[in-house]
This record gives C-alpha cells, structure tokens and sequence, in this order.
C-alpha cells in the first residue's frame, strides 16, 4: 500500500487550477450566442422556455444560473441554438440578482469586507444543514475534504455543532419539516455569520420550485451571503465560491502565488 501511494504522488491539486481537469460532460457557465437572437426565433414560444432560460420579442435571451438545473433539457429549450454549457466552473455571487445573465458573464463573488475577512480569512468553520435535499449537494460537499481539493488546507472545515459555527451552509429546496430545524440551528449561531446557499435548490427551489411542501429555497428572513448555482455544484465551483468570499484569492493574485498543502 505504501508503495503504491508513492507511486500516485501528490494528488491534491492546486487552485486555482491552470488546467482544471474536467470531464468532457462538465456543463459550467452558459455561454451565450446573442447575435442568434437578434429577434425572436420562430419556434422560440413560452411553451419551450424553462426556468432557467426566458426570452422576450426582440431581446437577448435571460439566463437564471440560480434556477437553472444545467441539463441538456435546457439548451433545447431556444431552437436558435443560442445557448450552451462552457468549461467555466466559477460561478458564485454575492447577490441574487448577480445570477441573472444575457451574456453568459456574471458578477463573481466579491470578498467580504475588511473586518469579516480578519475574522474569518484563516478560519471559517461552516455547519451543513440538509434542508430536504437529494442529497447530491452533500455528496459534493463531502468530495472537498478528500486528498484532492482538501479544502482544510485554506483552514475552512465542517464542524458539528452551529455554537461552534462562523458559518451556514444550506442544501435543499427547504422542506417545511426542515424550516423549524433550519431556523434553529441559523438562531444557535453566534454573530456574526455567514449563510451560503449551496445548489438550485437552496437557492430557489430547484426541481421542486412551486411545491407547497417546499419554501423554494432559504427564506427570506435568513440573509445569504453567498449564492453557489449548481445541480448539483462541482467541488470547484464550490471552493472557488468560499476562497472568493474570504478575500483569498484576490490576495494571491496581488501576490502571485500558490496555495500550498498544510
């Protein structure tokens, strides 16, 4: 066994990543093709659009990367052909609104400001709650603290307990049996912390939007400071999302440098 681990050598990858290693059927970031859509093509009714994709006479078609499902259902949905799934993985915002898109470009997260980040840049300690999730979100989640991302190398790790939290992380569309539990452990926090939506569902419900049993993602009484689009999101996604809101990638590129292992 020994041997062979020297064998494999370092198998945590840097990040950012120059090449991420991606399979072929990645689909990230939409990019947009706007000169099909000069005017509405024929074909292109509200009958074919999603929730992800709408289009108005004569305007460019309008991406929701925070109801998008990312499924090849969706790039059928304009008969123009005018969208499509790229290689980008980063695509967390710090705002609802920022996920909103005609360009397939959006507002990448900015970094919280000067305090929080003296707070939390070497340190964040994140409670999950699966608020009626598929559990796909989670499986993602729990990718990041393997020898490949380890996300604990950036200090950032999952505690058990929200009193020993700095930070929320919620999954699921929010079932009604889970908002009391949500509530909750959201309250047990001390201030101040971070909420993070992770995946379609926690951010607007996902699949199950309009549900009566389900609240179509975090309420609007918990205030989220980083919104991670995905069905569910990649690992990177999800790290590039944490390190931009702590500031530390902004404070590599100033300093040109690579994250090393712990």
């Amino acid at each position: 066994m020994l041997l062979a681990r020297l064998r494999q050598g370092r198998r945590t990858m840097r990040f950012p990543p120059s090449v991420p290693a991606l399979p072929e059927r990645f689909r990230g970031r939409p990019v947009l093709a706007g000169e099909r859509c000069a005017a509405r093509a024929p074909g292109c009714d509200a009958g074919r659009e999603t929730a992800a994709l709408r289009h108005e006479a004569e305007q460019l078609p309008l991406v929701d990367l925070g109801a998008s499902l990312f499924c090849p259902e969706e790039t059928q949905a304009c008969p123009a052909g005018a969208m499509r799934f790229g290689p980008e993985y980063a695509m967390a915002t710090r705002t609802r609104a920022d996920l909103l898109t005609t360009t397939g470009e959006v507002r990448l997260a900015t970094a919280l400001d000067e305090r929080s980040r003296r707070l939390f840049g070497r340190s964040l300690r994140l409670r999950s709650v699966s608020a009626g999730s598929c559990n796909g979100c989670e499986a993602e989640l729990t990718a990041l603290g393997n020898v490949v991302f380890d996300l604990a190398r950036f200090g950032v790790q999952f505690v058990a307990s929200p009193r020993h939290a700095d930070g929320l992380v919620v999954t699921g569309a929010v079932s009604r049996n889970m908002l009391l539990a949500l509530e909750k452990t959201y309250r047990a926090m001390a201030d101040p912390r971070l909420v993070i939506a992770v995946g379609v569902c926690a951010i607007s419900g996902g699949p199950f939007r309009g549900s009566p049993e389900v609240l179509d993602g975090v309420p609007a009484d918990i205030p989220v400071d980083l919104y991670i689009p995905g069905c569910p999101p990649h690992p990177l996604t999800i790290l590039d999302g944490i390190l931009r809101l702590l500031g530390r990638l902004e404070f590599r590129a100033r300093a040109g440098a690579s994250p090393r292992r712990r």
